[in-house]
């Protein structure tokens, strides 16, 4: 079974609320407006769950996970209109047809854990959170709610960049937010989660996006500054959404390939076709994310 950790997908119920909203974040039409950030025109088709499923099938991906986006910033608007999107993307993604599961979304504000309990409940498989709040002073404080409903149901976390913000400024090139803020942000929410993250919730599984931003490639600087050495966390995993074989091959001479998965970041990326040897990709596609969905209740069997 072919599994891909990181999909996006906008069922009805999600782009029905986003175009009722009048203030960013919304949609007007097909043009997503954001917070300190250029409209952007949506691809009608990218968010057609028929189209989309054929799509998958033509990958060859058995099982898909979808998620809204932590960039959107929804997480971090009041609570009662970030709980109304939640609650719209979940209705939703879990009415969308094989192969797709859904990442939950969560007021991160003033976070509800009974809320995130019931979405477990009802079928999320697990939560998404953006990588900016999780690397911020005080994050894991503020998420730790969220991230013990989490560690309780043995449920993951999937670490996703959040807003570019200013730093998607007019006149920067359309791969900037995504090379530069993005990056850096799930570099710092890495190292983030090794200083006092799994300390504190030695049980939870969490998957970092985009090789965590490359940020497993620094732990030489890292001891060379001063830094301790630290064993490969085998409930830390990285997928690897728009980088290909060498970015890959380099994070598992780091961290090693069983901590390593499979995402695509589609309709934003095309899934890497990684020179990695067919048993490498195997292990990627298939038995690294089985690991991290272990506990699920789901056909990950194969």
């Amino acid at each position: 079974m072919t599994i891909d950790l990181h999909q996006h997908v906008w069922p009805e119920p999600f782009l029905a609320a986003l175009r009722a909203r009048t203030t960013a974040p919304r949609l007007d039409g097909w043009d997503l407006h954001l917070p300190g950030e250029r409209p952007y025109a949506i691809e009608p088709a990218h968010h057609d769950p028929a189209a989309r499923a054929e799509r998958a099938d033509d990958d060859g991906d058995e099982l898909v996970l979808v998620a809204p986006s932590a960039a959107l910033g929804l997480d971090r608007l009041p609570p009662n209109e970030a709980a109304e999107l939640a609650a719209a993307w979940l209705e939703g993604a879990l009415s969308l047809p094989a192969p797709f599961r859904a990442w939950a979304m969560a007021p991160t504000t003033e976070p509800d854990p009974e809320a995130l309990e019931r979405a477990l409940q009802a079928g999320a498989v697990g939560l998404e959170l953006p990588a900016d709040l999780l690397a911020e002073p005080g994050g894991l404080d503020r998420l730790a709610p969220l991230l013990g409903v989490l560690e309780a149901a043995r449920r993951p976390l999937l670490i996703h960049p959040g807003p570019a913000g200013a730093h998607d400024a007019p006149g920067r090139p359309g791969w900037w937010a995504p090379v530069v803020p993005y990056v850096a942000q799930l570099h710092a929410a890495w190292w983030a989660w090794a200083v006092d993250g799994r300390a504190r919730h030695p049980r939870l599984p969490v998957c970092f996006v985009a090789l965590a931003g490359l940020g497993p490639l620094h732990g030489e600087r890292m001891r060379a500054r001063g830094g301790p050495s630290r064993p490969v966390d085998p409930l830390t995993f990285v997928e690897t959404s728009s980088y290909g074989t060498q970015a890959v091959d380099a994070v598992v001479r780091v961290l090693g390939i069983d901590v390593v998965c499979h995402g695509s970041d589609r309709p934003y990326a095309e899934p890497s076709q990684l020179a990695l040897g067919a048993a490498a990709t195997h292990v990627i596609e298939t038995v690294n994310p089985r690991r991290l969905l272990a506990d699920i209740p789901q056909e990950v069997s194969a």
